[in-house]
């Protein structure tokens, strides 16, 4: 029978585990330390514990250690990772380094429940959910990768990885938990984006419990119609379901909301585009990162023209929305947007 992760564990759970085998309590904290700050990769690194604890702990659970199956280092420096876990299923992380941030782009599921048509992944079945400490591992590494490949450290974590964040909820949130906590890596809340492709009544869920993080919506149409061809998920979460959430959302939590929205040649590129997504931004306070399309051979989506472009971008910002174009990074290694599909 497989052990089970110890960071799995609450500190509470923790203590009370060594309180019935009459362990001091303050091991507790110890042990925890090594978990999270130090990153133990056994128990026998666990040095300031006796011998006969660090065995305890070794026939009670285990430490399941990521570790990176394959690495691909971009012609524009962003590096993808393929991380193998303690049962060899694979999943992707991707390094986009750029002047001013390092980023850490990660997975909150083996495959996707989804099956968003423009998105390689999204043509993965899901295998499971990742456990917390599998997510936090993912940006400990890739911090580590920052560290060794460009001397800087990370700044931003996107949930924009392989699966949809929201529909492994409890794990993501524990995750971020500890990835923000002083007994993990202390990094500020307004430094990670969780991307979904819109599942409402988790969006509530998060104002419910006062999630602090940077929400993104992955909108790509304005139109039910237009939406649900592209995306499944829409036929289960309406536009105006997700306006409802959105605004519940910021009436709680007074954060802002990005949509992404890639435009398709001769799909979503029209000025009535323009203008549904225009009248959908009104609804909260927002912004538009226009996003560049990577193909994948499952679909046969495209990029608008420059021209077009140009006309739909130039129409929302007459309108006074904040729009922003983002460039892909990692294409070249198939490690861009939408293009995560654990082939390694």
């Amino acid at each position: 029978m497989e052990k089970r992760d110890i960071r799995n564990l609450k500190l509470e759970d923790l203590q009370n585990f060594l309180a019935e085998r009459k362990e001091p309590l303050f091991r507790s904290k110890q042990i925890y330390e090594w978990l999270w700050q130090k990153k133990a990769e056994s128990f026998e690194q666990m040095t300031n514990l006796p011998a006969s604890l660090r065995n305890l702990l070794q026939e009670n659970f285990a430490i399941h250690k990521i570790s990176v199956h394959q690495r691909q280092i971009s012609q524009d420096g962003t590096i993808k990772y393929s991380f193998k876990l303690f049962d060899n299923r694979l999943v992707e992380g991707v390094l986009i380094p750029t002047p001013t941030r390092m980023t850490a782009c990660i997975s909150s599921q083996v495959g996707c429940s989804l099956d968003c048509k423009f998105c390689a992944t999204g043509y993965m079945k899901r295998e499971r959910n990742l456990e917390p400490y599998e997510i936090y591992e993912q940006v400990v590494t890739i911090a580590q990768e920052a560290e060794n490949y460009y001397q800087k450290p990370l700044t931003n974590i996107v949930f924009m990885g392989m699966g949809e964040p929201l529909l492994n909820y409890q794990n993501v949130l524990k995750a971020i938990d500890k990835i923000t906590s002083p007994e993990g890596l202390g990094m500020s809340y307004k430094r990670i984006t969780l991307s979904t492709a819109g599942v409402a009544k988790m969006i509530m869920k998060l104002a419910d419990d006062g999630f602090k993080c940077n929400l993104a919506l992955s909108l790509h149409a304005a139109n039910d119609e237009k939406r649900s061809q592209i995306m499944s998920i829409n036929d289960s979460n309406r536009l105006n379901a997700l306006r409802d959430a959105l605004k519940y959302y910021f009436a709680k939590t007074k954060n802002p909301v990005t949509y992404e929205y890639i435009v398709f040649q001769d799909f979503n590129d029209s000025l009535q585009d323009a203008e549904e997504l225009y009248r959908f931004t009104k609804h909260v306070p927002s912004k538009v990162n226009i996003i560049e399309y990577n193909p994948i051979t499952e679909a046969g989506f495209i990029n608008t023209d420059s021209i077009r472009l140009e006309r739909f971008v130039a129409y929302l910002r007459e309108r006074g929305v904040v729009v922003k174009i983002r460039k892909s990074r990692g294409k070249d290694i198939d490690a861009a947007c939408g293009q995560l599909a654990g082939k390694n």
